[in-house]
């Protein structure tokens, strides 16, 4: 805590250089030039380029592979300026991104969504809680350590930009997107850990993004499939929404990512996103806040945005404000629609070579130029190591809440070891879910049967459920339902209906692995505990928590209604 204070009392911090590779750096003859030697050595259409960032996968492709091809392709013939990765092994995206990095005439800026670590996107990757995980602690040094970590796993595989940290006040429970991916739902708070989470990040090498501005928090719509639209006017925007972006202007953030959010009542009564707005990315965001950073867009290929404006959202957003153009559905066609308004005098050489300053700066002061590949022999030495693993164990047991636990259920596991009947809910790309916890268990010298249902469960499935709980004295279900992109978030009602029918007849406890405000749902639980994220690491905190092994000290960092006010938890003192 005490270097995140310090940190937050001093100037903004740089983004630190990453420390020198045995790996061969390339330097071709545009890299050696002054930032404006560069501007005035490209064609409109690179400079254009520079500004795209493509999408690709970060599994394992040969390099003859059609889709590899395609990828390698928009750096040798379109020349973008970076590339977004996704999920795959630390050493397929190292190796992934060594290719094109050795392809291209500039270094490509890499970015990741690595909210809550890299574990979403490394298969390997250290599996911490997600922010609001991170919020029941209620620590500023978690976040930072957070950040930390993330940095480095992140840097260490060529990752550069990370899509973190989420800075969105979630105070809506019916949010179907952010949810978990929040810190909690009071704006200093949030603010607060925002800011920690950018120190860590950026004071160990990586760019950190303050998203999704102006805030999706208060959101009913998931912007991947449809547009939102928040009806709050200025003075609700300022007291809660923009509070934690201030936050990470004042910590130094050096990105900030747009929502594609409508706000009628700040845009003169349209509907459209604000990633289209000037009034929001250059009125407010630039011009009120006084943000001079790189400002990115969330995904151009989104519902929210493409719908309305197809190839010309890129223009449309940069119009507005942004410098970098994040995912459009065809890189091409962006930079055509680009060109294409750079022709017509609707975007001028000015504006163009201002963002792209931005953009060649920021590789600059990464070291880019001097050193843009990893050495792949170096990345087990780093990422989802020991001791980062061992703080994300501290982390998750201080993350665990305990709602509330009428009759004693809880209190009494460790005194009775009553035989357990666990049924795990959790979407088919997440087939271990229960698995870790239900080891723990026995671990701790509970006998434990177990079943797992998903969504495409059927009624033999449910009846197979309903026969474990019966083999158990006490039901146990861990549900890991997490917000997911064009799926929303939530647990059919065939669940609600088994763990509803469990509680009426034999003790039952819901540990939630996911969505905190399922409970709001299930009123007759008795008792009720919240490990916010599905990975081995939680769930063991999980069943330590409930084995009584270790204490039980967060605090919720949201409010679930109708019961239970943000800062409450049943303590639990060491066993």
């Amino acid at each position: 805590m005490v270097v995140v204070t310090l940190a937050a009392c001093g100037p903004a911090p740089r983004v630190a250089p990453p420390q020198p590779s045995r790996f061969p750096p390339r330097a071709p003859e545009l890299a050696e030039l002054s930032t404006d030697g560069i501007i005035g050595s490209l064609s409109v259409r690179d400079k254009i380029a520079q500004l795209v960032m493509p999408w690709i996968p970060g599994t394992y492709a040969a390099y003859d592979d059609e889709a590899f091809t395609r990828m390698q392709g928009w750096v040798d013939s379109l020349h973008v300026g970076g590339i977004i990765v996704s999920v795959g092994s630390p050493l397929d995206i190292a190796a992934k991104l060594n290719r094109l990095q050795q392809r291209s005439e500039l270094p490509l800026l890499v970015g990741s969504d690595l909210e809550g670590g890299t574990s979403l996107r490394f298969s390997g990757g250290t599996p911490f809680p997600p922010n609001m995980g991170v919020g029941a602690t209620g620590s500023d040094s978690a976040a930072y350590e957070l950040g930390r970590v993330t940095a480095l796993e992140g840097r260490a595989v060529g990752i550069h930009l990370a899509f973190a940290p989420v800075a969105d006040v979630n105070n809506n429970p019916a949010n179907p997107i952010i949810n978990t991916r929040a810190f909690g739902e009071d704006p200093a708070e949030v603010g607060r850990l925002v800011a920690a989470q950018i120190h860590g990040l950026q004071e160990h090498g990586m760019l950190a993004t303050a998203k999704h501005f102006p805030g999706h928090g208060d959101t009913g719509t998931d912007s991947h499939i449809a547009l939102p639209v928040i009806t709050a006017l200025w003075g609700r925007l300022d007291s809660v929404e923009l509070v934690p972006f201030r936050a990470a202007i004042g910590a130094g953030v050096q990105v900030v990512m747009s929502a594609h959010i409508a706000l009628p009542g700040i845009d003169a009564g349209r509907v459209r996103p604000g990633t289209v707005v000037p009034e929001i990315l250059t009125g407010i965001l630039r011009d009120s806040l006084g943000f001079r950073g790189l400002v990115v867009t969330d995904a151009l290929n989104m519902a929210g945005v493409a719908g309305a404006y197809g190839a010309q959202a890129a223009v449309r957003a940069f119009l507005a404000g942004a410098d970098l153009l994040l995912q459009p559905a065809d890189p091409g066609e962006a930079i055509e629609a680009m060109a294409a308004a750079v022709a017509r005098g609707e975007i001028t050489g000015e504006r163009l070579d201002r963002s792209l300053r931005r953009v060649l700066e920021a590789k600059r002061e990464l070291g880019l130029f001097e050193q843009r590949t990893v050495p792949l022999d170096s990345i087990p030495a780093v990422v989802g190591t020991a001791r980062f693993l061992a703080e994300a164990q501290r982390m998750a047991a201080r993350s665990v809440v305990m709602v509330k636990d009428v009759g004693g259920t809880v209190h009494s596991l460790k005194r009775t070891r009553p035989a357990l009947g666990l049924v795990a809910y959790a979407e088919d790309d997440n087939r271990t879910a229960g698995a870790a916890l239900a080891a723990e268990l026995r671990a701790q010298g509970f006998a434990v049967n177990t079943f797992r249902l998903g969504p495409a469960s059927g009624q033999s499935s449910y009846d197979s459920a309903f026969a474990v709980l019966g083999r158990g004295t006490v039901a146990l279900f861990a549900t890991a339902d997490r917000p997911t992109a064009g799926r929303g978030i939530g647990v059919p009602d065939r669940l609600i209906a088994l763990i509803s029918d469990a509680a009426r007849s034999r003790p039952t406890i819901l540990a939630s692995l996911g969505n905190p405000y399922l409970i709001s749902r299930l009123p007759e639980v008795g008792s009720y505990l919240i490990g916010w994220r599905s990975n081995p690491v939680t769930e063991r905190a999980m069943a330590r928590a409930l084995a009584g092994a270790a204490p039980i000290t967060g605090k919720l960092p949201i409010s679930i209604p109708p019961d239970y006010p943000r800062g409450w938890g049943v303590q639990r003192r060491a066993p």
